[in-house]
């Protein structure tokens, strides 16, 4: 073995300094290679993203085997570790708690800058990516100083100390722990690679069209694991913490939603540039938004400043954080206007009724939404800053907000995937209008039918059947055309994210609308009724080992299989965590809660179910959306750039004229 208990410490902090080294050199050389054109020393770039790779790899092992041998001689493991913890949730403590969490960052993001330097290896000449590299390299310098001083996951503990408490119990109640985080860091830090070029090409003055193409797959990426890291945090949601929803608009899911929103926007708005050079300060502004709101909600999650399920606890890292937001933003900002005569438009919107209109229009939504967003988050943190008291942001205001902006996006779903550039003519638009137009009646013919009531339902259900139609109407073209190979490039792989956006929205509307509840006491023997369906106490459970107690209430449904909700009571931290049991089927889900107190000696249970519409939508909605991105990321037919000034861009970056992603 590698290392001898009490050694991780030493050797993780040595490996956190040799990152630390690569990453400061590597920016130095990028930043004098660009300046002198030299290329001998730029040379060395590649060389220094090697080195931050391996200490960063070697970093988190020593970290992993620190919690898998036990050595309580660190702070963190003394934290987050325990003898008792099984072997998956003790792997995924590495990333429970800030200290790891920070050091997983790391990890990803000097994988994407050694992946950065080996995909650009042949262009090293090319001041585009080597200013790029060097934007990239500061990032992670800023990073690994980070882990290695405040937020240092080897510092040493306290002596004496044999065991800890384990991961937060929320947090060793679900096998979506091992996937969520991660698959959302891959988002969160994937979205550093645009913003590099972005910044990049500001520096160079190649603000063209040229910058675009070489990060568009990096970007779409990107884009999807933040998507999909989303869409697993509600199931997470759903499945653990027992209240049977999957969305709260709590401050740190909101954390994750802002950038995706003007993620989204930038994904969308990039077409009209790379088609009509147009909306170059707008995708700049998009992309420098979104990247500042990952650092701006790390600070949100990590500085303890909000009160949250989801948040770490208090720390002392909140200072450096939003130190390098406010410098990322004046500095993009600073660069913005200084080659603002260079960002000027070559074309104009020739009329609103035309493809780049509804992406403009598009852009203009998801920037209100963001800032919705942000206002509910940020502004009861504001308040207590200058007056010194709590003020909370509650579902309702996002709610009352988010309807009518979703309704408005919705609309604009049913009708741009249609739209021809430049400009349609009303014959177009009768024509291509009319089997949507026709799929939207249907869909609000049918929710009537089935006892769908209220404005913004029935509308999102009609704009939902309306929408679908749009996309599958261009899915229907490309595979009468093409086959399944029509499926491949950036319009109709649009197409099927277009779908499961549209999936996703119909069950949240079902689910948050016409979600029904009781408390049911159950007896033993005695079969009770709720919603069309039979609930009958079968017995109870009970498990004990080092860990917790567990106690499940065995709960046949229409006298078939019993499902089983639990209360499991984890005794290193003496906290009661309740685990659903949900029957899902393609229509609804019935979602079953053990109420304490729990009773096994009198045979009876108090079980609150829930009656849940269409939720198996949402995640086949978001299996949709990512397969949808895999497919957007392959081109369709090649064309040259708007700008015949951009930098040369390889066949593999071409890509098609897509409507969609």
């Amino acid at each position: 073995m590698f290392a001898a208990e009490g050694l991780s410490g030493p050797l993780g902090r040595a490996a956190l300094l040799v990152g630390v080294v690569c990453s400061v050199f590597g920016a130095l050389a990028c930043i004098i290679g660009a300046k002198r054109n030299d290329l001998n020393v730029s040379r060395l770039a590649p060389r220094f993203a090697f080195g931050a790779v391996v200490a960063s790899a070697a970093a988190f092992v020593f970290m992993e085997y620190a919690l898998i041998t036990r050595d309580f001689s660190l702070a963190y493991v003394q934290k987050v570790g325990s003898r008792s913890t099984p072997a998956l949730y003790n792997f995924t403590a590495a990333w429970s708690a800030l200290e790891g969490s920070i050091l997983m960052w790391v990890l990803i993001l000097a994988g994407f800058t050694g992946a950065v330097a080996w995909k650009f290896r042949r262009r090293r000449e090319d001041q585009l990516v080597t200013w790029a590299l060097a934007v990239m390299f500061i990032v992670l310098a800023f990073f690994f100083v980070l882990s290695f001083g405040p937020a240092n996951p080897f510092a040493g503990g306290a002596p004496g100390v044999t065991d800890g408490p384990g991961p937060n119990p929320l947090l060793q109640n679900h096998v979506l722990v091992l996937f969520h985080p991660p698959i959302l860091y891959l988002g969160y830090v994937g979205m550093t690679v645009p913003f590099a070029f972005a910044i990049a090409a500001l520096i160079t003055g190649r603000v063209g069209e040229g910058w675009l193409l070489e990060t568009r797959r990096w970007s779409l990426f990107a884009w999807g694991f933040l998507t999909l890291g989303i869409i697993l945090g509600s199931w997470w949601s759903y499945e653990v913490l027992g209240w049977s929803g999957v969305w709260a608009w709590d401050p740190v899911e909101n954390a994750s939603f802002m950038p995706w929103l003007t993620g989204t926007a930038y994904i969308h708005s990039v077409l009209v540039q790379e088609r009509r050079g147009m909306l170059r300060v707008w995708n700049l502004s998009l992309l420098i938004a979104t990247f500042s709101l990952t650092i701006l909600g790390t600070f949100l999650t990590r500085s303890g400043v909000l009160n949250s399920v989801h948040a770490f606890s208090e720390s002392n890292i909140g200072p450096y954080l939003l130190a390098f937001f406010s410098v990322i933003v004046l500095v993009s900002i600073g660069l913005i206007g200084w080659r603002g005569d260079r960002l000027r438009s070559p074309g104009t919107i020739d009329s609103p009724f035309s493809r780049e209109g509804a992406f403009l229009a598009n852009n203009v939504l998801f920037g209100v939404f963001a800032f919705v967003v942000l206002l509910g988050t940020v502004f009861p943190l504001v308040v207590e800053a200058l007056q010194d008291r709590r003020l909370v942001v509650g579902q309702p205001f996002f709610d009352r907000l988010s309807t009518p902006i979703g309704i408005v996006m919705l609309t604009l779903m049913s009708v741009a995937p249609i739209l021809p550039w430049r400009k349609a003519s009303e014959e177009v638009l009768r024509e291509r209008l009319f089997w949507p137009a026709v799929c939207g009646v249907l869909a609000l013919a049918l929710s009537v039918a089935l006892g769908a009531t209220g404005l913004a339902p029935l509308l999102a259900f009609g704009l939902g059947g309306f929408a679908a139609g749009s996309a599958g109407r261009q899915v229907a073209i490309a595979t009468r055309r093409q086959g399944l190979r029509g499926l491949i490039g950036r319009a109709n792989g649009g197409m099927i994210v277009h779908i499961g956006v549209i999936l996703i929205a119909v069950g949240l509307t079902a689910s948050n609308s016409f979600t029904n509840s009781q408390e049911l006491k159950l007896v033993k023997g005695e079969a009770a009724s709720f919603a069309g369906h039979t609930f009958e106490l079968v017995g109870f459970e009970e498990t004990e080992d080092d860990r917790s107690t567990s106690i499940k209430a065995l709960v046949s449904i229409d006298g078939g299989q019993a499902y089983a909700p639990a209360i499991h009571k984890f005794t290193n931290m003496g906290m009661n965590i309740g685990t659903p049991s949900v029957k899902t089927s393609l229509t609804k889900d019935l979602y079953l809660t053990l109420e304490p107190p729990v009773k096994p000696s009198e045979n009876e249970a108090r079980i609150k179910v829930f009656v849940k519409p269409l939720i198996i939508w949402l995640w086949i909605g978001g299996l949709l959306m990512g397969l949808g991105t895999i497919l957007a990321a392959f081109p369709g037919r090649r064309r040259r750039p708007t700008d015949p000034t951009s930098a040369p861009i390889a066949a593999t970056d071409s890509i098609g004229e897509g409507a969609g992603v």
